[in-house]
């Protein structure tokens, strides 16, 4: 067993001028000095770390440098191993990649926003790292200019990784200004090296053989592989294709969507709705709702609510089976699939239950913009029980969603389409809505599906029982 302890403020016997402190092992005395406090013990393998400005092993560094120093104990052995993380003046500090989520080990440099010798601030986002889930930035450490670059967009990077040096007084970027002009200047031509004459081309050819006759052309020999083969097909070229790599979203998205068809017994039951009573509600209150809350009245609340209210009915519908178990939830959280340009993304409204009409709408409108600008965090798309996916909004009349795993069921809302419908013994134009729910059926039986469809289409053609609770 080896202990060690460090104290702070011991004298230099170097005369620096500096308040530093030492390490001070039993048997072998090697010396690094440190600006933290931290005792430390070790019996057969430790790890030492410390910002500090290192003095070690009886030699006196000449100049400062900020860097970690990796204490090893081996045997009798100790090994130091160090990373700058500035220069010997303290000007140059590096752009890290930022700590991305408990889920997430590395992510993809899916653009730099800043170039070299651009000015950034405090916390200016320089770039962009992709991941599975989110689009994260990494943002500037200190305000300086950015002296240059040192990952390239399309690497894989983990937390920690440098991508940028920025420079805080912004000289260093002026100095390395000139090597970069000068790489650019083109090479001086073959011509003025030899002062601007030009030799004709010259036939190399022997002079003899001219005074000899031509002979006469043989003809080419057809071989029978280079006739076309009138049964292959003719495909297009390949320069009308592009070939462009994944995002890492996407592939996320599809792995995903392939693990949920081939884990899940899938089977989709539909239902229509009759909007003009919620429609009828929307159009009366859409003033008074705005001026008073200050969102708008959609319709997807709605039919949150209505969702809420069939999974409270239908409790299994809001379960999941874990191995040889099935776990029942007693809260709602509802997932709201929202697509974007990078890719679909399903952020959760947490304890939607607990929520009024006004509220579902609010955190609607924010995670829509957040999903929307790429500033949605990982937490914010966790979890959730059951999803609602609106492919009404782009023109969809009928789909069959695929489950979000590790979810049971999804509901499909669709576009609303005026058709003839029998009211009262006549036929009467009426706003109709398909409405679809895919569902585990190994979970799920077809006549808790069907009831549950059933309780939607009820309170969303007529809202007023959830006033009565019926």
């Amino acid at each position: 067993m080896i202990w060690g302890i460090i104290r702070r403020k011991v004298a230099s016997s170097w005369g620096t001028g500096q308040s530093v402190s030492r390490i001070r092992p039993t048997t072998i005395r090697p010396r690094c000095f440190a600006r933290k406090e931290a005792i430390i013990s070790g019996n057969g393998l430790e790890l030492v770390r410390c910002f500090n400005y290192s003095t070690f092993l009886g030699n006196h560094a000449v100049k400062q440098r900020r860097e970690i120093t990796t204490l090893v104990q081996s045997e009798y052995l100790f090994g130091f191993k160090s990373r700058s993380f500035s220069s010997d003046s303290g000007d140059l500090v590096d752009a890290v990649v930022p700590f991305m989520g408990e889920s997430i080990t590395d992510g993809t440099l899916a653009k730099f926003l800043k170039k070299p010798g651009d000015r950034v601030e405090v916390d200016e986002p320089i770039a962009q790292i992709e991941t599975d889930k989110v689009t994260i930035d990494v943002a500037s450490p200190e305000a300086g200019t950015i002296q240059k670059l040192v990952a390239k967009e399309g690497e894989t990077v983990e937390p920690g990784t440098k991508i940028a040096v920025i420079s805080k007084s912004g000289e260093a970027a002026k100095q390395a200004a000139p090597p970069e002009k000068a790489a650019a200047e083109p090479p001086p031509s073959t011509e003025k090296e030899s002062g601007g004459k030009q030799t004709p081309a010259v036939d190399s050819g022997p002079i003899k053989d001219s005074k000899r006759a031509p002979s006469a052309p043989q003809p080419p020999v057809k071989t029978p592989s280079s006739a076309p083969k009138p049964t292959e097909p003719q495909l297009p070229p390949k320069d009308r294709e592009r070939r462009v790599p994944m995002t890492r979203l996407r592939k996320r998205v599809a792995t995903r969507l392939k693990d949920s068809q081939n884990t899940f017994a899938m089977l989709t039951t539909f239902n229509e709705v009759d909007m003009t009573n919620l429609m009828q509600l929307r159009s009366d209150y859409k003033d008074a709702f705005v001026e008073k809350h200050g969102v708008k009245l959609g319709f997807m609340s709605g039919f949150v609510k209505a969702a809420v209210s069939a999974l409270q009915y239908q409790p299994v519908v809001n379960a999941v089976i874990d191995g040889d178990d099935i776990i029942y939830r007693d809260y709602i959280d509802i997932s709201i699939a929202v697509g974007t340009p990078k890719g679909l993304v399903v952020p959760v409204i947490r304890n939607a239950e607990s929520m009024n009409f006004a509220d579902i709408e609010k955190e609607i409108n924010t995670l829509a913009k957040k999903a929307n600008d790429g500033s949605i965090s990982i937490d914010e798309m966790a979890g959730g029980t059951f999803t609602i996916s609106n492919g009404g909004v782009y023109g969809s009349l009928l789909s069959t969603p695929i489950i979000n795993p590790p979810q049971s069921a999804i509901l499909g809302m669709h576009s609303i389409v005026s058709r003839p419908m029998v009211v009262d013994g006549n036929v009467v134009p009426r706003p109709m809505m398909y409405i679809a729910l895919t569902y585990d059926h190994r979970l799920i039986d077809g006549r808790e599906a069907v009831f549950f469809l059933r309780r939607i289409k009820d309170v969303v053609e007529d809202t007023r029982r959830l006033l009565l609770d019926v």
